[in-house]
């Protein structure tokens, strides 16, 4: 079945040009699309010659069009684009109708593959940059906001109506049924609620970002009333914000922030203020009777049984929870973290829940499925035998060799490149944070306080605390968190590595630190750590945060010091 040819076509391929110096050439090839690979083939004299590539179909990150270049040939009329791990192609399609196939094709093939692009370029890579962006790293990540990526099947997702696949002929009267139902499941939604009702069920509540969803009076339309305790207010004031749409039928409330659905949108206020009073944190609801919010957190395949699962015993107790190692169906073996009493707020819990719902990646701790249903809930994940980085480290470090531990950062870059690029920050990135398996494989965890944004920003609100002595300056100044305060972070956690677990500024506190690194202290080279390691590392301690490298462009170093070690 794997083999089974899909589609098969002459096409003509253009010169990867590996090199800024190497000519720019075209070639006609056979490309052969099956489930498993794309693969392209000499063609002479109406023969298949022999293979001349081929690319894995689960490592294609994106298929898409490309402008055309500048006096551009009958023949280069329809070109596309395959992004995958590794490398980028450029195909030219005989006419439109030959590259509309080629592209429908390919995208029902990778629509359920993990770590498909955001962002993709628009232009060619030619002489050394893209024509779009003129970024000169072939790797760099996308300008242009793939507006077809696909959600894979096996993340989280709103089941549907029923178990048929969209009509593409619904009619306009059955799409709105469909969302307003959509709106309807969720908690936040308050529906046709008197003004004075929706006021007072907010202020009962009492917490900064409590918030409704209902319908306003304008026709067909929504608002979101949101309660912030502003300190001009002792009682607290309620915010009413209209979900507008755009010309194109995307939902905002704040322009620069546009999503297809009002739950998406939601969702995303759930996680970034960006433009309105709070960030959406505690939905409130007008059904008296209605079950917790969290009985409906495992939709599907994520809610698990309670009674299938044995505590066995506690692993570790941390800031905000407690972990235990269980049995699941009596023959699996489960971590199960519950919140530690008095700890850590129960809508926090579920948004870690939440946020690992989404995350599927061989480097990030994976999420077997929760239970919600009655308390306290349980997060199950995969059990890592050989426990926390940090503690691994202090006593097992002498027993690494350097390479181990050049895996080891790898293992963490390639996680938080996949987070990087799928557009979430974890916030508090550091060994004690990565687990380790049974195999030596270290694995993110700990995703309490990670974020998605849109623009790579996240602002938290004054008085959040954070791990001063893993936090770039931005963080403790401004508590402006990016990709690029986790790149600091990452540069701490391989000085962790290096050093087998010792404490960084083991000399100072946390006030001490913010002073000193706010006047160009850094830390100093490891024992254990080559000049080009510490390299990479104090390159992740720049204080303009436009001045770091991205992960993947720090996985690209690892990539080839490893394959220097193999040589």
């Amino acid at each position: 079945m794997e083999k089974k040819t899909i589609l098969e076509e002459l096409l003509l391929k253009k010169s990867q040009q590996k090199k800024k110096i190497s000519p720019i050439n075209y070639k006609k090839r056979l490309f052969v699309l099956t489930k498993a690979n794309l693969s392209y083939y000499e063609y002479d004299k109406g023969k298949k010659g022999s293979k001349k590539g081929s690319i894995e179909i689960e490592k294609i990150q994106c298929v898409e069009t490309v402008n055309l270049e500048e006096a551009t040939t009958p023949a280069r009329q329809y070109p596309f684009q395959i992004m995958y791990k590794g490398g980028l192609l450029y195909v030219y399609a005989t006419n439109k109708d030959s590259r509309e196939r080629w592209l429908a094709a390919l995208h029902k093939e990778i629509k359920d593959n993990f770590d498909l692009l955001n962002k993709y370029h628009k232009g060619f890579f030619s002489n050394g940059k893209f024509l779009c962006c003129n970024q000169t790293c072939k790797t760099a990540p996308g300008c242009t906001i793939w507006e077809k990526c696909f959600v894979p099947s096996t993340y989280l997702r709103k089941v549907s109506l029923n178990d048929d696949e969209p009509r593409e002929n619904s009619s306009v009267s059955e799409q709105a049924l469909a969302e307003e139902q959509a709106i309807a499941e969720h908690d936040w939604y308050a529906g046709n609620t008197s003004r004075a009702q929706y006021e007072q069920l907010l202020r009962q509540k009492g917490k900064e970002g409590a918030f409704m969803v209902r319908k306003s009076s304008l026709a067909s339309m929504y608002a979101v009333s949101v309660f912030s305790k502003v300190p001009e207010s002792k009682k607290g004031t309620v915010k009413h914000y209209h979900v507008r749409k755009t010309p194109e039928n995307k939902y905002y409330l704040a322009e620069n922030y546009c999503f297809e659905s009002i739950p998406k949108l939601i969702h995303y206020h759930q996680h970034n203020s960006a433009g309105i009073v709070s960030r959406l944190r505690h939905a409130v609801s007008t059904q008296v009777n209605k079950v917790p919010a969290t009985a409906s957190l495992g939709n599907g395949i994520w809610e698990l049984k309670r009674e299938e699962i044995v505590l066995l015993r506690e692993l570790g107790s941390g800031q905000f929870g407690v972990v235990h190692l269980g049995k699941w169906k009596g023959k699996y073996d489960v971590a199960i973290k519950m919140i530690k009493e008095g700890a850590m707020s129960e809508d926090e819990f579920i948004e870690e829940a939440q946020t690992m719902m989404k995350l599927n990646h061989p480097k990030l701790v994976r999420l077997y499925g929760i239970c919600s249903k009655s308390y306290p809930i349980y997060i199950v994940t995969e059990y890592m035998p050989n426990g926390c980085l940090l503690s691994y480290l202090r006593s097992h470090g002498k027993e690494l060799q350097p390479f181990r531990l050049l895996k080891t950062c790898y293992d963490v870059c390639g996680a938080m490149a996949f987070l990087e690029r799928c557009q979430f920050i974890h916030r508090d990135l550091a060994a004690r944070n990565c687990l380790v398996d049974s195999s030596l494989t270290v694995k993110v965890s700990d995703f309490g306080m990670t974020r998605s944004v849109l623009d790579d920003q996240y602002i938290s609100s004054l008085g959040t605390r954070f791990p001063v002595k893993w936090s770039a300056p931005e963080v403790f100044h401004y508590t402006k968190f990016s990709s690029k305060s986790d790149v600091w972070a990452f540069g701490i956690l391989m000085w962790e590595v290096f050093t087998l677990g010792k404490q960084p500024y083991e000399l100072y506190d946390n006030m001490q630190v913010t002073e000193k690194v706010s006047q160009g202290y850094r830390l100093y080279r490891p024992q254990l750590a080559s000049d080009i390691i510490y390299q990479i590392m104090y390159n992740c301690w720049h204080e303009l945060p436009e001045k770091l490298p991205a992960f993947y462009q720090l996985l690209s170093f690892f990539e080839a010091l490893r394959e220097d070690n193999r040589a």
